[in-house]
């Protein structure tokens, strides 16, 4: 049994139908997305472009004092690559704003957070004003582990990539052949200086992939380790952070009162 996750063939068209469809029921003018350097982002631009044309894709480069400017201009050049109009927004304004308006956190997680808070404040700023709808550049990987900040850049309109895992991410952006040095650049969230995602995730994609797909497969702990080679405990660890996370994944509750409650039982 295996359980590594392949590439749907029908993937990019079907990304290509979805990002289509949601722009023209907005009524909208396009999209707009934060293009990190990272693998995800650059490859929900290329798919935005290739669905929707350059003219109505549009990103924003949110950097902090952390992120090296090489990796900047490496990012507009991606950018000016796709064809697509590209503007830096530093944020290191709002981060000094917020410590001074709570200066006794200290969490660098806390922190982190808020960086990517600030980063969704200013995509929906400039979304609201030139009539576009926010693409997210969350994966599945991250969506299921919870590893995304709630309301920072777990909150977007949509969701191109959210049904591919981070290996199918890297199995398209090669088939595109998007640049190497994005394509092999360890993934960050560039939340904190030295920041990687499988380091906090604490433990690689391709092994994280099979255990998620195993679970989306209903199969068990004990038949996920077997089938891909890892001890028992990683596999429950991996389950229970997958349960423990759920409500990152859901609208905020709310009790039920009325004949139909949104959340519940209300038809969208």
């Amino acid at each position: 049994m295996s359980l590594v996750p392949r590439l749907p063939a029908h993937a990019e068209a079907t990304i290509h139908q979805f990002l289509r469809a949601h722009v023209a029921q907005s009524g909208g003018d396009g999209v707009v997305l934060g293009l990190s350097g990272g693998i995800d982002s650059a490859l929900c631009a290329r798919l935005a472009v290739d669905a929707l044309g350059a003219g109505r894709v549009a990103a924003l480069l949110l950097p902090d004092r952390l992120q090296p400017e090489a990796l900047t201009d490496e990012t507009l050049g991606y950018a000016a690559e796709l064809g697509i109009a590209a503007r830096t927004v530093g944020i290191d304004g709002a981060e000094v704003a917020f410590h001074a308006l709570l200066p006794e956190l200290s969490d660098r997680v806390t922190w982190g957070n808020v960086k990517a808070r600030v980063r969704m404040t200013v995509l929906y700023a400039w979304a609201r004003e030139h009539r576009r709808l926010v693409v997210g550049t969350g994966n599945k990987s991250e969506l299921l582990m919870g590893y995304f900040t709630k309301w920072g850049d777990g909150g977007a309109d949509l969701l191109p990539i959210g049904d591919l895992y981070k290996t199918q991410v890297r199995e398209l952006s090669a088939a595109l052949t998007l640049p190497r040095e994005v394509r092999e650049r360890p993934p960050t969230a560039g939340l904190w200086e030295g920041q990687t995602d499988e380091e906090e995730l604490g433990i690689a994609y391709p092994e994280l992939d099979q255990v998620l797909y195993g679970l989306e497969q209903l199969r068990t702990d004990e038949e996920i380790a077997a089938a891909a080679g890892l001890p028992l405990a990683r596999v429950t660890a991996v389950r229970e952070t997958v349960e423990r996370t759920r409500h990152k994944r859901r609208l905020p509750p709310i009790p039920k009162l009325g004949l139909r409650t949104v959340g519940i039982d209300w038809r969208e």
